[in-house]
């Protein structure tokens, strides 16, 4: 990474002081550009699922400060590149999907940025493009003249990507072995259509980004630049954004926002400072603050954390609403309305609901050999009393919440099972 004196520009500055800032080709040049307001800058998000989670958060939070600092963020959507599949990070091919499927998740995905992104006609106001756009479009022949004649195969086996696969002996398509070549030529056509100077991503894109940076030196574009941020973890080694039920997916229809509250509000001790300052919109006087909380009070830390993180995703009401039902279910020991629920239909509730499938459907289980498990361990209640019984049967009698039964994982995971 390059050196450079003390960030001018507000961007540099607030990507260093909030922890964004993990690699950038040129700190010097990003800073001139950032200082000018030129620095028109872009994410690529593949739209590989219908939603995104945790994990790609930070690059979208980066755009948002972005904007905020005077600068253009674009949303590049990849239309184009899933129907390839970036090898990075993964052992093996992902899942071909059909272009029905694509544009069904390309759609999904465009809602999460209005909620960090404001979109118009301004200077920096925030526009999306598909990379689908040009890549579907191409002439192999010409592409492969004008274009791939700038890579080396030599340098794209060391690429991390390609070499990680091959070092385990896990297959790599020709398919995704051109990924790259597309990525760093999104760069370059972006630059061409809109002025594109900047790509950020996750530090696993950095080989990749700079592989654009230069194609866009052989095919003559200006300057070129990157910056990536870490790739998260938890104090304890734990990948940011899973969780014990899988990802921490941010659409409300994959995971209710009272689940996503909850996953802030369970950060670790040592998280909560660097959490505060990536993933919510707090001034850095306020994080420090309670970043500097002991002893029982970094709980209260830990629920401004989960506020914050769920207002950005689901707004301020529906994050008021999941903080009041931890209030209720943790502190005032009521069942709350709010707490997510799964409903079971009457004719499989009066032949006889077994309270392991119960857990398994309320998903705070994964098996029932593991609700087993949890029984002898003390770790499963119903309506807040220990189950020691794992041949019970549940009864009407146990439907005293509204008409609901409340099964709890521990202390702090609950879901009420309702019956249609």
């Amino acid at each position: 990474m390059s050196d450079t004196p003390k960030p001018q520009s507000d961007f540099l500055r607030l990507m260093t002081e909030r922890g964004y800032l993990h690699q950038a080709s040129d700190l010097a040049g990003i800073d001139a550009l950032a200082l000018k307001g030129e620095l028109t800058t872009y994410v690529g998000y593949d739209c590989t699922a219908p939603s995104f989670h945790v994990g790609n958060l930070l690059s979208i939070m980066m755009l948002h400060w972005l904007q905020q600092t005077g600068n253009k963020p674009v949303v590049l959507m990849g239309g184009g590149t899933t129907q390839v599949g970036d090898p990075s990070g993964k052992d093996q091919s992902r899942q071909m999907l059909t272009l029905d499927g694509i544009e069904a998740n390309k759609a999904s995905l465009k809602r999460t940025f209005a909620r960090l992104l404001r979109f118009g006609d301004g200077a920096t106001d925030a526009t999306m493009v598909d990379n689908a756009d040009w890549l579907t479009r191409l002439n192999y022949i010409a592409f492969l003249r004008d274009v791939g004649r700038h890579f080396s195969v030599n340098r794209m086996l060391s690429m991390d990507s390609v070499k990680l696969r091959l070092e385990r002996e896990h297959e790599l398509s020709f398919l995704e072995f051109n990924y790259m070549c597309l990525q760093a030529y999104d760069f370059v056509e972006l630059n061409r259509r809109h002025g594109m100077r900047m790509q950020m991503g996750g530090s696993d894109q950095w080989g990749n980004i700079v592989t654009g940076i230069d194609l866009g030196r052989r095919m003559g574009t200006p300057q070129l630049y990157a910056l990536t941020c870490p790739l998260i973890t938890t104090a304890s080694g734990a990948k940011m954004g899973k969780s014990a039920q899988g990802a921490m997916w941010l659409n409300a229809d994959m995971k209710s926002p009272y689940d996503y509250w909850q996953f802030w509000r369970n950060t670790e001790d040592a998280d909560v400072g660097r959490f505060l300052k990536l993933y919510t919109l707090l001034g850095l006087d306020e994080v420090a603050r309670l970043a500097a909380l002991g002893g029982a009070e970094i709980n209260e830390a830990k629920k401004v954390l989960a506020t914050e993180a769920t207002a950005l995703m689901h707004g301020r009401e529906e994050a008021d609403r999941a903080a009041a039902t931890a209030q209720q279910t943790f502190v005032e020991g009521v069942t709350a309305a709010d707490l997510p629920s799964v409903t079971v239909p009457a004719p499989e509730w009066e032949a006889g609901l077994g309270v392991l499938a119960a857990f398994v459907r309320a998903g705070l289980v994964a098996s029932t050999g593991e609700a087993r498990r949890q029984i002898k361990g003390g770790g499963l209640r119903i309506n807040d009393m220990p189950l020691t019984d794992d041949r019970r049967v549940l009864t009407e009698a146990d439907r005293v919440a509204d008409g609901a039964v409340k099964l709890s994982l521990g202390r702090k995971k609950h879901v009420l099972v309702k019956v249609d």
